[in-house]
C-alpha cells in the first residue's frame, strides 16, 4: 500500500460543463458493499446519469449508467487511480443542461470533476494492518497497555483465563517484528506474538 492514500472524510464538488451540472460525490469505503451502500445513499434518482467507480485494493468496479460506453465510469476509475487513492468510491452525478459533449468530452468531464473533488478532499495515508493475538501473564498487561501507543496498537479483544489474558490486536504490518521482540524480551520468552 505504499504511497496510497484514502479520504479522512466524504467530499463533493460541483461544476458546470456546457450548461449541464456535474457533481462529484467521493468517500472512503472498506468494501464493496460499503461502496455500494453509498451509491445507493448519493445516487439521486431524478438526475440523468449516476455514473460511479471505486478501487479497494485488488477489487474494482465502475459503471457507465447509460451514458456512451467508457465516457463515465472508467475515466472516474483512472482519476481515482491517477490520484493515488485506494478504498475509495467516486459517484459522479450528471444533469443533463441540452449540449451534446461526445465521447471525448463526456471523459474528460467525468474525469475531470472526479481528480478535481479527489484533488480537493482531505486525504491520509494507507497502512498495511495487520491482526495478532497474543497470550501472557496477567502482571505484563499494564506494561503492555502503556506501550500501545507506541506501536500504533488497536486493541480489538481481551479476554481471561487461569492462565493470564488473551489479546487480539490491530497494529501496522511493519511494527509486528518490533513488537514481537518487545513481548518477547518482556515476558523473557514465555509470551509470544502470532499473527492471525
Amino acid at each position: 500500500m505504499s504511497g496510497l492514500h484514502t479520504l479522512t472524510a466524504p467530499a463533493s464538488l460541483l461544476q458546470e460543463i456546457r450548461k449541464s451540472r456535474f457533481l462529484a460525490h467521493a468517500a472512503p469505503v472498506e468494501n464493496p458493499e460499503q461502496g455500494l451502500a453509498f451509491l445507493a445513499d448519493i445516487g439521486d434518482p431524478l438526475a440523468t446519469h449516476n455514473c460511479w467507480a471505486y478501487r479497494i485494493g485488488h477489487l474494482y468496479r465502475f459503471s457507465d449508467d447509460g451514458e456512451p460506453g467508457g465516457t463515465a465510469g472508467r475515466p472516474i476509475l483512472q482519476a481515482i487511480e491517477g490520484q493515488g487513492f485506494d478504498q475509495v468510491i467516486v459517484v459522479v452525478t450528471r444533469w443533463y443542461g441540452g449540449t451534446k459533449l461526445g465521447a471525448g468530452g463526456l471523459a474528460r468531464a467525468y474525469g475531470g470533476c472526479a481528480a478535481e473533488c479527489l484533488r480537493l478532499a482531505p486525504r491520509t495515508p494507507l497502512v498495511d494492518m495487520a491482526e495478532v493475538q497474543l497470550d501472557c501473564e496477567f502482571a505484563l498487561l499494564p506494561i503492555l497497555h502503556a506501550r500501545f501507543d507506541e506501536f500504533s496498537i488497536r486493541k480489538l479483544d481481551e479476554s481471561f483465563d487461569a492462565r493470564g489474558a488473551r489479546l487480539r490486536l490491530h497494529l501496522p504490518r511493519d511494527r509486528v517484528a518490533a513488537f514481537s521482540v518487545f513481548v518477547r524480551d518482556l515476558s523473557r520468552g514465555r509470551a509470544l506474538v502470532e499473527s492471525r
